[in-house]
């Protein structure tokens, strides 16, 4: 639900004059010259789109970047997405305007997240009119920095520091692996504040919601806020998002001209590293920095003198930028 990917396949014309060959048991080169009618165009394609949809999920094509194709071709076998959407849609409500306002935080590479209100009544047997849920998506150290509960078995419990211990292990094993790891978070927000009339504030959310670590309850008396701290988590999904074919030799050819090869990327550091030495950009993981200091206890000074790789956090750098500008 936190994304607006769909199974979304459009046969070509040419698509559309193959299938017309098969079915005419005659060569495609043959109709090189000739233009289908209206009508023959019009049942190829609904032909090609019938035969798409019995294809497997994994197989079927989908509009929407790589990771979110990955998240709807996994989900779609467990609920149907057009159904779950339709009945849990993302919450609009009136601004002060009178216009329409969508209760979304759209993903960006500088919070590595998305955020997004659901209207969750169509999920329930009735009740409250105003069922409404946030769900969190994201980089999980940007997400499970903003959770205190967890769900296990169904019910929300304390996010303990031996649960997040065992989550930050599956995360950097998963990230170990070179597989993109998404953290996933929820927050049932009461019915008797936030009600479908409910201002939300998701355009200056900034001002009281960036900070990772304050609570919820450090804004709950401002006008316009919701619950972005002590969420719950809902778990962790790993993607398998290989480098491209032959990256490795590219890279190999520019080390041997002299050229030196940085990668930059919205990757966790374990996932970056692991990408990193599949494309001989780190050619001795053993020789990282991060790893000369977490595995053989160097000191940081140490470890930059011998290390021959090294992975970077991007807040590591925002941090030391911020400090030369002081």
């Amino acid at each position: 639900m936190g994304t607006y990917t769909i199974f979304n396949y459009d046969p070509t014309d040419d698509e559309a004059k193959q299938l017309y060959a098969r079915m005419k048991k005659v060569p495609v080169a043959s109709l090189e010259e000739y233009t289908l009618t209206t009508s023959e165009s019009k049942e190829m394609k609904a032909r090609l789109k019938m035969a798409e949809q019995d294809l497997l999920y994994t197989q079927r094509h989908c509009k929407g970047d790589a990771s979110e194709t990955g998240l709807v071709q996994f989900a779609q076998g467990i609920m149907d997405l057009d159904k779950t959407r339709s009945e849990n849609p993302t919450h609009v409500y009136k601004n002060d305007a009178g216009k329409d306002t969508e209760c979304l935080i759209p993903f960006s590479s500088d919070i590595k997240f998305n955020a997004f209100i659901r209207d969750m009544s169509g999920s329930t047997d009735g009740g409250s009119d105003s069922n409404l849920s946030l769900f969190f998506k994201g980089a999980p150290e940007r997400v499970l920095t903003r959770c205190s509960k967890i769900l296990v078995n169904g019910e929300d419990v304390e996010f303990t520091d031996e649960l997040r211990e065992e989550v930050n292990k599956a995360n950097s094993e998963f990230g170990g692996l070179g597989e993109r790891v998404l953290a996933f978070a929820r927050y049932n927000l009461p019915a008797d504040k936030y009600t479908k009339e409910y201002q939300f504030d998701v355009k200056t959310w900034k001002n009281w919601g960036l900070n990772a670590k304050l609570s919820a309850a450090d804004y709950a008396d401002q006008d316009g806020t919701f619950p972005m701290h002590d969420l719950t988590l809902i778990g962790v999904v790993s993607l398998n998002d290989p480098p491209r074919t032959n990256v490795d030799l590219s890279v190999s050819k520019c080390r041997a001209a002299g050229i030196k090869v940085i990668m930059v990327t919205g990757d966790q550091p374990p996932t970056a590293a692991a990408i990193a030495q599949k494309v001989n950009i780190i050619k001795h993981p053993k020789m990282e920095m991060n790893y000369l200091v977490n595995e053989k206890g160097m000191s940081p000074d140490e470890a930059m003198a011998k290390c021959t790789g090294i992975v970077i956090h991007g807040d590591v750098l925002a941090a030391k930028h911020l400090e030369e500008e002081k």
